[in-house]
């Protein structure tokens, strides 16, 4: 949309500066007869493309202009996609956990922002796969392998837990399963293609960022 925006602004620009020279040429002039105003809606309107470095410019009629493509997305990005719902399920599930063990306040305000971030995540993800013909998982993927998945033992022991230990237990599992997803992260910013899904990726790792700090900020580990 801003694309179309800026490429509408362009063509309105240059025609009001066309209108303008006629204006101003008929003032130059010395002939009596009068200079016709151009049918801007039936002229075409000329639109000057930059060229890329080392190129020239180019110049076409304002129809023929169009916004730059997308790139399609591929592998890598659906990749992300499908282990990234898991990644942040497993989150979820962890941070569902803190009200109702948590001793400091701290720690279940973070588990709060957690789960209410994450979980919109997912359903954006999910609908990109699905836009896309994509399924929401890939049976090849072994998700206990991805960076910073918690195993089973790990979970069952924060579930157990309670009071400062399970503070302690649930920021430091939940940073290493945030560092986990910084490294997903970066794997799809260099081998995806889908500028949609970098962006996303780019949001979640500041996001992520910010509560690692946050939760190192607490002071429980």
């Amino acid at each position: 949309m801003q694309h179309r925006r800026a490429w509408a602004l362009t063509a309105a620009t240059l025609a009001l500066c066309g209108a303008i020279g006629v204006a101003v040429l008929a003032r130059a002039s010395d002939r009596a007869e009068p200079v016709a105003t151009p049918d801007v809606s039936s002229s075409a309107v000329r639109v000057l493309i930059p060229g890329k470095p080392g190129e020239s410019a180019t110049v076409t009629d304002a129809d023929d202009v169009r916004a730059p493509e997308q790139a399609p997305y591929n592998k890598a990005d659906v990749t992300y996609a499908q282990m990234m719902i898991v990644h942040h399920a497993q989150a979820i599930e962890m941070a569902d956990l803190a009200p109702s063990r948590a001793a400091n306040a701290g720690v279940r305000n973070m588990a709060s922002r957690i789960s209410a971030a994450q979980g919109p995540e997912i359903n954006t993800l999910r609908a990109w796969l699905a836009d896309r013909g994509q399924n929401e998982s890939d049976p090849g993927h072994d998700h206990a392998t991805m960076p910073g998945m918690q195993p089973a033992e790990k979970m069952t022991a924060l579930k157990a837990a309670t009071g400062a230990e399970f503070d302690r237990k649930f920021v430091a599992m939940m940073i290493e399963h945030h560092f986990g997803a910084q490294t997903m992260v970066t794997t799809v910013l260099k081998e995806g293609s889908d500028q949609i899904m970098a962006e996303w990726a780019n949001e979640t790792a500041v996001e992520q960022v910010s509560e690692i700090r946050r939760m190192r900020d607490l002071g429980v580990v």
